[in-house]
């Protein structure tokens, strides 16, 4: 029996992406674990280390509006790949830095192009399929980011045995690579997706924030973002290093194996988004995660670390699609800036989370600062429950 192909029935536009995002997922993968180390080695404490992981998140949240306005305004296609070149050239000069501020500059100047690929991007895959495809397609998108990640965590933490700056330096040419990919592979014009929705009116954000499954992917983007993003990137290396007295190289096989974990399970999570709705997949998602931040609570050993990161992963499959299937179900006509407002409020959990749990680990602990954040991250499990079914199709 053939099995039917995973981008089978997908728009043109989705497998450019993917292509494109794989790129970029590499690259992604083998600099973060060297952003905390290298902004440490310039004398700062865990406070600035987590501010690092924050100013990209910062820039990204004070033009995600504007962004939102360029889609709208010249398309995806031109903005995403725009915005991908001016990452790559900001990641090659925090490569040359030679002082925490050149670093924190040059970082917090590449959010503004993050934010642009990432609303373009965010904007093609919502529009472009139907609501009974929508998990797939955002599966398949993310999973092509982690089939990158698998490997990047890993490569990073060996190119910074060599030097800190190696890994800016290999970001930022898969960078632009993915850059390239996306100008001369996507649809040219301001139509890059396959299919269109029902209106072309677009929504506007006071009308998204009147619905109450908008208003809680807001909240899920923020709570997961200061987890699995805001907390794995800033102090997670350093209590791996400074508390359970590791090495860099079992930093990125944590990060690995969370991608590994993430992957195997992500096209499952798709389908189960597509066939049981939003609700159920948000459930598993939100508590498994939060059984992993718990379990780094009590971690003292290595495999400890390691175990939790799987777990993170494992409930990462969930909650790096279904939030934004939400969003796809309930937006109308292009709607770039009710995207990028949901893509905002993912930038505002980067931004709170790093600062707050490195405040934490500075005054207090690394365990405090865990404990913090899965009280914080326990909000997500009710909303889970509380969240009523977007998918059409599911309710018919």
């Amino acid at each position: 029996m053939i099995r039917p192909q995973p981008l089978a029935g997908l728009p043109r536009e989705v497998k450019v992406l993917v292509a494109a995002s794989f790129f970029v997922a590499v690259g992604f993968g083998i600099v973060i674990p060297a952003i905390p180390l290298f902004a440490k080695s310039f004398g700062v404490n865990n406070a600035a280390v987590g501010f690092m992981v924050s100013a990209f998140a910062i820039a990204r949240f004070c033009s995600g509006l504007i962004s939102g306005k360029l889609v709208d305004r010249f398309g995806e296609r031109p903005v995403f790949a725009s915005g991908i070149f001016l990452v790559s050239f900001f990641t090659f000069l925090c490569a040359l830095a030679h002082s925490y501020t050149q670093l924190l500059i040059f970082r917090s100047a590449g959010g503004l192009g993050s934010s642009m690929f990432s609303v373009a991007a965010g904007s093609i895959i919502m529009r472009s399929v139907a609501d009974d495809q929508r998990g797939r397609a955002q599966s398949i998108y993310n999973g092509s980011f982690l089939v990158g990640g698998i490997s990047g965590p890993a490569i990073g933490g060996a190119l910074s045995v060599i030097s800190l700056r190696v890994p800016f330096f290999a970001y930022s040419v898969l960078l632009f690579c993915a850059g390239t990919v996306g100008y001369f592979f996507l649809s040219p014009g301001k139509r890059t997706i396959a299919a269109e929705v029902a209106s072309d009116e677009n929504m506007k954000i006071a009308e998204a924030i009147r619905l109450a499954p908008y208003r809680t992917a807001l909240l899920l983007s923020f709570l997961t973002s200061w987890v699995l993003f805001g907390l794995r990137s800033s102090i997670l290396p350093l209590f791996v290093i400074e508390e359970l007295h590791s090495n860099m190289s079992v930093v990125g096989l944590g990060f690995t194996l969370a991608a590994l974990f993430q992957g195997t399970l992500l096209l499952s999570a798709g389908k189960l988004s597509d066939t049981r709705g939003r609700r159920a997949a948000l459930i598993i998602g939100t508590t498994v995660v939060l059984i992993g931040v718990i379990a780094l609570v009590f971690a003292v050993h290595p495999w400890m670390y390691l175990a939790s990161m799987a777990i993170m992963g494992l409930g990462g499959a969930f909650l790096s699609t279904t939030p934004a299937n939400i969003v796809g179900d309930v937006i109308r006509g292009k709607s770039g800036q009710v995207i990028a407002l949901w893509q905002m409020a993912g930038d505002a959990g980067m931004i709170v989370g790093p600062v707050t749990v490195g405040f934490l680990s500075d005054v207090f602990s690394f365990r405090a600062a865990f404990m913090t954040t899965a009280a914080v991250f326990s909000v997500s499990v009710l909303l889970a429950f509380r969240l009523p079914e977007t998918r059409k199709s599911h309710l018919q």
